[in-house]
């Protein structure tokens, strides 16, 4: 049996200092769902990550305001219509997170 190596303060680090905006799980479930299209509609969103229309708004929002996806707004016909979009930024943003996760769980003990 080996012994287990001790979490340093670097690997701490590593953990704490992942995007707190994107590690929130419900927008998690939005950034990686909207990582693997291209765009995706309001009520796809809905129906996959089984938020509500008023927590689906919210966390939106959130996003949209830190620069990470992009809300579209039309109609078809005369239906509103909302398009949810990764921006560059938050592709980056999903990728940084992704990869200071995947960092932490590497160095953990086994």
């Amino acid at each position: 049996m080996t012994p287990k190596k001790n979490k340093t303060s670097s690997d701490i680090q590593n953990i704490t200092s992942v995007d707190k905006l994107i590690h929130e799980p419900a927008r998690l479930n939005i950034m990686t769902r909207l990582y693997v299209v291209e765009s995706a509609d309001f009520l796809f969103m809905m129906r996959q990550t089984g938020l509500t229309f008023g927590n689906l708004s919210a966390h939106m929002s959130k996003l949209e305001n830190a620069g990470y996806i992009e809300i579209i707004k039309e109609f078809i016909g005369k239906k509103p219509h909302t398009m949810l979009k990764l921006t560059e930024q938050g592709r980056q943003a999903f990728e940084e997170y992704r990869k200071k996760m995947k960092q932490f769980f590497d160095d953990m003990p086994e």
